[in-house]
């Protein structure tokens, strides 16, 4: 037995900050952003909004690729940073404006490897037999958490949701392969929002201390992002008696077009073979993979039997890789 994706969708808001924009609110220009991180412009959700309002979107639109009804779900697991709020789960409200009745879940905080965990995680509720009908998302609103006053992460992330439905398939030769996922809690300190958990709850002092925003190293990042998902992808392809060239399509976290070149690269992959939807939409951490996902089946770049591998790295340290032949 093993897990396929039989439906894959994504939601973006209208709404676009473009480099542009940017240049008006902080000390930045276009052409350093674009030779820097490859991003030209982002997607914002409306202030009033949270994250679910992009995640049932996509959701829906995975479930009707797939021929599966909201009350046919076993589970609705779903990748964020930022739910809507911390209790009930993202999942829940999902559940709730989907109408899936039948279904339990919950939300899973990798940073931006959430996905590739969440996803992990159906396949091996699939594969054990329990579940046969998963529904995964990756979303969030990073506009809700960025200080749009410090040039160095206000330029980088956006928002967004993807979303792929999980079903079982007798046939071994197909779906999920294999994975590697790793976590390093050294990285803590390059990465991360201090404010807002219980060590340190929403006061007065920690608003105005711009605790609740997100923060990071950038050099420390880049490197450890550009080793980790280079050793991850590359060893994934070795295990299983491949080589860069039969991979169809690699499918990396977009966080810095620099980050997914230097990787590609790394294992001998070229242009063709890389999904790329950076200059679009920035870094949508949990939603970037199953987005850039879900752009590529629209544009036909996979055919079934294709060999696919997705790579992440984030907050943590989280990173890893997931090998996959494409059923669709």
């Amino acid at each position: 037995m093993r897990a396929i994706i039989t439906g894959v969708g994504h939601h973006v808001p209208e709404r676009k900050l473009t480099n542009a924009d940017l240049e008006k609110m902080v000390d930045t220009n276009n052409e350093w952003i674009i030779t820097r991180t490859g991003i030209r412009e982002r997607r914002i959700l409306e202030k009033e909004k949270g994250t679910s309002e992009m995640a049932v979107p996509a959701a829906q639109a995975a479930l009707s690729q797939a021929g599966v009804s909201p009350d046919e779900l076993d589970m609705i697991i779903t990748a964020t940073v930022t739910p809507d709020q911390i209790v009930p789960s993202m999942a829940a409200m999902v559940q709730k404006k989907l109408g899936a009745s039948n279904c339990w879940g919950y939300d899973i905080n990798g940073g931006c490897t959430g996905f590739l965990c969440a996803f992990t995680t159906a396949a091996q509720f699939i594969e054990s037999g329990r579940h046969q009908k998963i529904l995964v998302i990756g979303a969030d609103k990073m506009s809700a958490i960025v200080d749009y006053k410090d040039r160095n992460t206000c330029i980088l992330f956006g928002d967004g949701a993807g979303a792929v439905v999980m079903e079982p398939s007798p046939d071994t030769n197909e779906g999920v392969q294999d994975f590697i996922l790793h976590l390093d809690g050294n990285g803590e300190n390059s990465l991360y929002m201090t404010g807002g958990g219980s060590l340190k709850p929403a006061t007065l002092a920690t608003v105005n201390d711009k605790l609740h925003y997100i923060y990071q190293d950038g050099r420390t990042v880049f490197k450890a992002a550009v080793n980790g998902m280079a050793e991850t992808t590359s060893r994934i392809i070795k295990k299983n008696g491949l080589t860069g060239s039969d991979i169809s399509l690699f499918v990396p976290h977009q966080a810095n077009y620099r980050i997914i070149d230097a990787v590609a690269r790394k294992i001998g992959l070229n242009q063709d073979q890389v999904v790329v939807n950076i200059e679009k939409y920035g870094n949508t951490t949990a939603a970037t993979i199953p987005l850039a996902l879900s752009e590529a089946w629209e544009d036909r770049r996979m055919k079934k039997n294709d060999w696919i591998v997705m790579a992440a790295f984030g907050a943590g340290f989280t990173w890893g890789s997931v090998l996959l032949r494409w059923a669709m």
